[in-house]
């Protein structure tokens, strides 16, 4: 497990990014070689809030990516479990996720694994709780009525199977559940920590997050920014991908 420790929101969304990107080119994406997925609640695919627009504006838009490569739950499928089954096919049929991207609610859960929920869980439909929901009611003018009360969600063993994990949390409001996630046992009241069981595991936070470390944890994880750093550099993956090409064409 690697915990990157950053100065403020800014820095940790920077270094996140710039690994991804890293990821990216080790990966060597091509025709068949793109999945991605997200966590839709419901709402109608042109809602301004739904995840499909989310991830449309936000990121799909600005990159050079087929449409048709591009899978995200259907929230309004005729039939939920149907749809969940279809997507955890679809993702075996991919090969499987090389790097899951989240963040966790101030109550630990990930994705939208709420407490409570099993730690070997599939995609599946979920009731929210409430505040889950009380967090998202500033997407919807402050009125609750207008908020999803059930999502479909990957469940903790989908992320689990996934090759690497990578896990942002920033804020003051979320240091409670990264002390939760790190320095104490794994526990299904907090679906996060069960990433201490995964090979892969980097989660990425800001100061603020660390209020409620340990100091000597914190000590501990800063001493190794100058190995993290280097996940990061620019040059680094393009000479992890070159020295693969190398491998691979004198086999």
């Amino acid at each position: 497990m690697r915990l990157v420790i950053l100065d403020n929101y800014d820095l940790a969304s920077e270094w996140a990014a710039k690994y991804i990107c890293n990821r990216i080119i080790q990966f060597r994406p091509g025709q068949d070689r793109y999945f991605t997925l997200g966590l839709p609640t419901g709402l109608p695919r042109n809602h301004p809030e739904s995840y499909h627009s989310y991830m449309w504006n936000n990121f799909f838009k600005h990159i050079d990516i087929d449409p048709n490569n591009a899978h995200i739950l259907d929230g309004n499928a005729t039939d939920l479990q149907a749809e969940c089954d279809a997507f955890e096919k679809k993702i075996k049929e991919a090969g499987g996720i090389d790097l899951f991207v989240g963040g966790i609610g101030p109550d630990g859960h990930i994705a939208f694994n709420e407490p409570g929920s099993s730690l070997v869980s599939r995609t599946r439909v979920k009731t929210l709780a409430m505040d889950t929901i009380l967090a998202n009611a500033k997407y919807f003018d402050g009125d609750l009525s207008k908020v999803p009360t059930m999502a479909l969600t990957v469940g903790v063993g989908t992320v689990m199977d996934a090759r690497e994990v990578m896990i942002l949390i920033t804020g003051a409001h979320k240091a409670f559940a990264l002390y939760k996630a790190i320095e104490e046992g794994v526990n299904h009241m907090w679906t996060v920590s069960a990433f201490q069981q995964h090979p892969r595991t980097i989660f990425v936070c800001d100061e603020d997050a660390t209020l409620e470390l340990r100091v000597k944890t914190v000590k501990y994880f800063k001493g190794l920014m100058h190995v993290h750093n280097k996940l990061v550099d620019p040059l680094y993956s393009m000479k992890e991908a070159n020295g693969r090409r190398l491998d691979q064409n004198s086999a």
